[in-house]
């Protein structure tokens, strides 16, 4: 064993090769993306690195290499495991041979994402043990563990980190590298008994499955990480916690007479004798947890069918927040009034000055914003419905662009946009998707409206990656996570193949050339596609920062008020260019009236 200084996400990479991994898939999705890019970063060339095309692809492949003994896992955010659902909820009857661990990222806040949604229900829901970790040293343990109970117990399970533990860095013991599980597949043996669903073998797996977990129950009680700390004096109140949330009440709790204290590391099955023998005695316990109130249920529950006289507290009593996530300061405030101490004094710092406002927007330089004003210009006067989906093109919703009338997954506005269409005739529609999510879960969405003889324009913001979780590679980008180069798949032949006539690329930083592309293409009838073709500003190397002509410029604000961009500044009253943003894309020289904007060759 030795110590190294690893982020969360990093610490269950390395704990899943520790494990013997043979396989990892998943889809991008803050905040659980670092854990498929570190095990392809240390990857010694034995493990199987994909970025599928989306979360119910990425849980089917990682289901067939567990299927064959393999150790597989599967990483995604909360909202992924919506996706991945599917094939989830039937794995489950089905189960594996190897370990497979599925890591699902919780965001509370939500800091990064649609929802606050809490996978521990899906836990309950698909019947899948799940596993909680509270700290980075623990997730890196814990996700071994997972292995080993998926593995003895031959069933997928789900791990649950949250932002805070998945972005958390912590100098941690870890093995070293001749202490890591060798795990060697025997592959797949034909059985159809076993490997094909049918509702009569669905009827015997689901018997199998509650008295499986009825058996956890009681094995999970004797789980060293779900843990009863005792009192320090008598006392005749407990906390009940879990995840970060254990870390945040250890902390408020430092040298303090504490209550009992329990850490429920596996929510489900719930370790119910666990929780019988630490709510005996106690008169009231206070559960502190993110995001709903699971382990309060339970406890609730657990103290009826025990007829246990403790009195559980929580989110449904509204003695914890009922949204949004723990902190140190809103755990220490809530044990405070429960334990009836003083309210916890704040340090007296100096007044900080306030942050300055720095709303999210589009990079300078990002082509986005030129698709975005393109279709802005070519439909103005014209009734008209824009709808977004899930990506950096979101932020098309921000003034002055304010280019996204929905958003709701990824995916949904292409199918959004033909309920508009069928009910407003009369509106022009348009979904605007970008390329990686068009791979992810748009294409079924274009057939159903070539299919249903929708009205509508597609227009795929292609910009040759996966932007928003950090430039992950995708089907169109010619590469793979095993550092392959393969064949690149074209958006447009795609959609000439499922049936789309009308397909027209071109690039949105031509701005005179998008504009008449718009028009033309959008007046003609039935489903027609525009691609706004153009890399991410960050991947290329910019060109020289545009350059204003004061001699020209009349401080009209057309360039700021029209466009947003963050390379366009007020300086000393005046409009100016921010040279450490600017790419010299040339968009906003198009749209002055004045031609006071343009290249290097303006400072001589």
């Amino acid at each position: 064993m030795h110590k190294e200084f690893l982020m969360g996400n990093a610490a269950i990479a390395r704990g899943a090769i520790a494990a013997g991994l043979n396989l990892v898939s998943g889809y991008p999705g803050t905040p659980s993306t670092e854990v498929l890019e570190t095990t392809a970063k240390i990857n010694n060339g034995s493990i199987y690195v994909e970025w599928s095309v989306n979360e119910k692809a990425a849980l089917e492949l990682g289901a067939g290499a567990a299927y064959c003994g393999a150790r597989s896992m599967v990483t995604m955010k909360q909202v992924g495991l919506n996706v991945a659902s599917d094939p989830l909820m039937s794995l489950a009857y089905i189960g594996v041979k190897g370990g497979m661990v599925i890591m699902v990222a919780d965001d509370p806040g939500p800091i990064s994402s649609q929802t606050e949604q809490d996978t521990r229900h899906f836990a309950a829901f698909s019947k899948l043990p799940c596993f909680d970790p509270s700290s980075v040293q623990e997730a890196y343990d814990m996700i071994q563990d997972a292995f080993k109970y998926s593995e003895k117990y031959h069933t997928p399970v789900l791990f649950r980190p949250t932002t805070r533990v998945c972005h958390g860095y912590a100098s941690i013991e870890v093995k070293d590298e001749n202490e890591y599980e060798t795990n060697r597949p025997e592959g797949f043996v034909k059985d159809s008994s076993k490997w094909v669903i049918f509702p009569r073998l669905s009827y015997n797996a689901h018997i199998r499955i509650e008295e499986r977990n009825a058996e956890l129950s009681g094995v999970f009680s004797d789980y060293e990480r779900n843990v009863i700390i005792p009192e320090k004096k008598a006392c005749r109140k407990g906390i009940a916690t879990h995840g970060i949330s254990y870390t945040y009440t250890m902390e408020a709790l430092r040298d303090k007479e504490a209550p009992r204290i329990f850490k429920v590391s596996t929510p489900f099955p719930f370790p119910e004798q666990a929780a019988v023998k630490f709510l005996e005695g106690l008169d009231e316990v206070l559960c502190i947890e993110e995001l709903d109130p699971v382990i309060e249920r339970e406890l609730t529950y657990i103290c009826g069918k025990y007829h246990l006289a403790t009195k559980i507290l929580g989110k449904l009593t509204h003695n914890v927040k009922t949204a949004g996530e723990n902190t140190c300061a809103s755990v220490s405030a809530d044990i405070a009034v429960f334990m009836g101490w003083d309210a916890p004094e704040k340090p007296s710092l100096e007044e900080a000055p306030a942050l300055p406002v720095r709303p999210p927007v589009l990079c300078a330089g990002c082509p986005h914003r030129a698709s975005f004003f393109a279709v802005k210009e070519a439909m103005k006067g014209k009734k008209s419905v824009f709808c977004g989906d899930i990506g950096c093109y979101t932020l098309g919703n921000a003034m002055p662009l304010d280019m996204v009338d929905t958003c709701l997954c990824m995916g949904a506005g292409v199918n959004i946009t033909q309920g508009i269409g069928k009910i407003e005739p009369d509106t022009s529609c348009f979904a605007f998707v970008g390329d990686s999510t068009f791979f992810a879960s748009a294409i079924t969405g274009a057939v159903n409206a070539v299919y249903n003889q929708a009205d509508m324009t597609l227009v795929v913001l292609d910009n040759s990656t996966t932007a928003m979780t950090g430039h992950q590679p995708h089907p169109g980008t010619g590469r793979t996570m095993m550092g392959e180069i393969v064949e690149k798949i074209s958006i447009q032949e795609v959609l000439r193949g499922v049936g789309v006539k009308i397909v027209e690329t071109v690039n949105p930083l031509e701005l005179d050339k998008a504009i008449d592309t718009v028009k033309r293409v959008s007046a003609e009838k039935g489903v027609k596609a525009i691609i706004f073709k153009s890399p991410c500003a960050v991947l290329i190397k910019g060109n020289k920062p545009a350059v204003i002509d004061s001699e020209k410029c009349i401080q009209c604000k057309k360039c700021i008020k029209t466009l947003g961009c963050p390379g366009i500044v007020m300086r000393d009253g005046k409009v100016a260019i921010e040279n450490s943003l600017c790419t010299g894309c040339g968009l906003c020289s198009q749209v002055c009236p004045c031609n006071a904007i343009g290249g290097a060759e303006n400072a001589e």
